[in-house]
């Protein structure tokens, strides 16, 4: 059997010496020779080290045995074409282990030599660079050919493999079609590819006729006033009993450990059918867990806030909240009501700056039928009654008239309102909760804010910090954006100094879009393998008005600083050689020149 070797000379000098010329190889490639180095795996195995004894195989097989069984028909349609081009295919679980395989017996011997059978464990740090461990890693199809494989047992052979997934994106497994190097097809990734896609069709076809019936055994509890739910073998919730569905009106798809945090405990379990469990619950009363649709950082500023939402959320008092623009005040607001008695009521918003003075009488307190030309045939129920028995949030309270004010301290004082061109009053039990992003005494001694209505509002006032003085909680909001948006991003410790140093005029809000920017430029969220200013740039961040002033003789300026200590830090890893310096920094040479004669650095720096 003869090699196709790719650049042998190229995997030599990486595994005698460490020195590898990355133009000469695909960047997966070299990604997954560094993770072998590091993870110190054997270059010169001959063979797989690791095979499962039959009793272990089987083990391995019953915990996969969904995704067997759902992919096992696609490898076995695929067969006689398989062994027609003299290759085999293989099923591989998202361990790493071979659960199946077949194809030419010629194929099948030279794999046999290699421990390439079923039990063998095929992950990277097992067997280093291959089709299936590196799909494995990276979550994508790849094809290995040759000597890109980093031990040498793999080094007469091509394989492509492409990873299956579950509905919710989890790994199930991957196909991999192998061959040796002399009988290599150019449509094997293709192939492989297309088997995953139906393969994952299918599982998630099947999930879903499978939840369906796990539904219909779980029957009547639905209708029960004994919390208890339904969870798939991935203990994500597929269906509930009355006092779940009333508490968490969102329970469908969460996952059983969230209902811990909601205080309840598990007092027993139940199997029902294939992979269901059914868990009865008790609600703990011992000690509320306070809600929060958000993020609390562990900044000082933000242990306070958070203090101040939860001494307040259990009274039926006023609360004003403060905050710029982007602090977060709507989910503040949401926070209280949700932590309050009020929770099973309605929660209404309006924000008082982007209604039309005209139009803002009406959107509060609502109208009668015929209470002017256009009116609705029934009349208008303004948020007032809307919020009825829950909770109003009227935020940019300060945009508001002095003749709407006048009509909002009566509704505060005597828990009435009468709609535009009616005649009865209607009583209303809400609790309010305004908002604003100027300071409200300030208002209040403006004349802005008529002084009566201001003591009304002003009974229990929380301020919002902004981003700049919380940047602590930077890394925290990271990790929150990440979890909430499925993005597996990495926040380098030199990009997060520049956040940490921004102005943040928009606050969260502005972070949050930077994060957005990055998460769409980025998808695999691999920033640690971007320079500093190609991530500056993917995030789109201004330069601040303090950059823009021209700065004091000596002193630099904020970007400045970060292009010196980039510099410094290419030196360092160039070991003083000018020329790599500028190429791992991304800039032309002459320009490299040109700064380091600006902030007085030489190659030895």
């Amino acid at each position: 059997m003869n090699s196709v070797p790719n650049d042998l000379q190229t995997w030599k000098r990486f595994v005698k010496d460490g020195v590898l010329d990355e133009a000469r190889l695909r960047k997966r490639i070299a990604e997954s020779w560094h993770r072998c180095k590091k993870a110190e795996v054997n270059p010169y195995l001959e063979k797989g080290p690791k095979v499962l004894q039959q009793t272990e195989l089987d083990q391995q097989s019953k915990k996969h045995s969904f995704f067997l069984t759902t992919a096992k028909p696609y490898l076995e349609k695929l067969l006689p074409a398989i062994k027609e081009m003299e290759m085999m295919a293989l099923l591989i679980d998202s361990d790493g282990v071979v659960l199946a395989l077949d194809g030419h017996p010629r194929a099948l011997y030279e794999a046999k030599r290699i421990n390439f059978v079923e039990g063998a464990c095929w992950t990277e740090t097992a067997v280093g660079t291959n089709a299936i461990g590196t799909a494995l890693h990276i979550s994508e199809p790849v094809a290995i050919q040759g000597s890109e494989h980093y031990s040498i047992a793999s080094h007469l052979w091509n394989c492509s493999a492409a990873p299956i997934h579950h509905e919710d994106g989890s790994l199930a497994g991957v196909i991999d079609i192998s061959c040796p190097a002399a009988g290599a097809h150019p449509h094997m990734l293709g192939i492989a590819t297309a088997i995953a896609y139906a393969a994952e069709r299918e599982l998630a076809a099947k999930s879903r006729e499978k939840e369906l019936e796990l539904i219909s055994r779980f029957g009547e509890r639905t209708a029960s006033s004994v919390p208890m739910v339904l969870c798939n073998n991935k203990q994500h919730i597929i269906s509930a009993s009355i006092p779940i569905r009333t508490s968490i009106p969102d329970w469908q798809g969460r996952h059983l450990y969230e209902l811990k945090e909601r205080g309840y405990s598990i007092e027993k379990a139940v199997t029902i059918g294939d992979g269901g469990t059914c868990f009865y619950l008790s609600e703990q009363k011992k000690k509320k867990v306070f809600r929060f649709n958000g993020v609390i950082g562990k900044s000082g500023r933000s242990q306070a806030m958070l203090m101040n939402l939860e001494r307040v959320a259990a009274a039926d008092a006023t609360v004003c909240l403060s905050g710029e623009t982007g602090t977060g005040k709507e989910v503040a607001a949401r926070a209280l009501h949700e932590n309050s008695e009020r929770r099973h009521g309605p929660f209404v918003a309006v924000n008082c700056g982007a209604i039309p003075s005209d139009l803002i009488e009406s959107e509060l307190f609502g109208y009668a039928e015929g209470a002017f030309t256009g009116a609705k045939r029934n009349g208008y129920k303004g948020a007032f009654q809307k919020a009825n028995q829950g909770t109003l949030f009227l935020d940019e309270i300060g945009e508001i008239s002095h003749s709407m004010q006048v009509a909002l301290l009566r509704v505060l004082q005597e828990h009435k309102i009468t709609p535009i061109g009616g005649t009865k009053e209607i009583p209303v039990d809400i609790r309010v909760i305004a908002a604003t992003h100027c300071d409200l005494r300030e208002l209040a001694e403006n004349g802005k804010i008529r002084e009566d209505l201001f003591y009304r509002l002003h009974v229990y006032p929380i301020e919002l910090p902004p981003l700049r003085d919380r940047t602590e909680d930077i890394p925290d909001l990271f990790e929150y954006y990440k979890q909430k948006n499925h993005w597996p991003g990495e926040l380098p410790s030199d990009f997060c100094h520049v956040l940490k140093q921004w102005k943040w005029p928009g606050n969260i809000r502005e972070l949050f879009n930077v994060f957005e920017r990055l998460s769409i430029r980025f998808p695999d969220g691999r920033l640690r393998d971007e320079s500093l200013p190609a991530l500056l740039e993917a995030a789109g961040l201004p330069a601040s008005s303090a950059e823009k002033k021209p700065a004091a003789a000596g002193v630099l300026t904020f970007r400045e600083q970060i292009q010196k200590d980039m510099m410094i830090k290419a030196l360092e890893s160039a070991k003083g050689n000018v020329s790599q310096a500028a190429k791992i920094s991304g800039i032309p040479r002459s320009t490299f020149y040109k700064r380091l004669k600006k902030f007085n650095l030489s190659a030895e720096s």
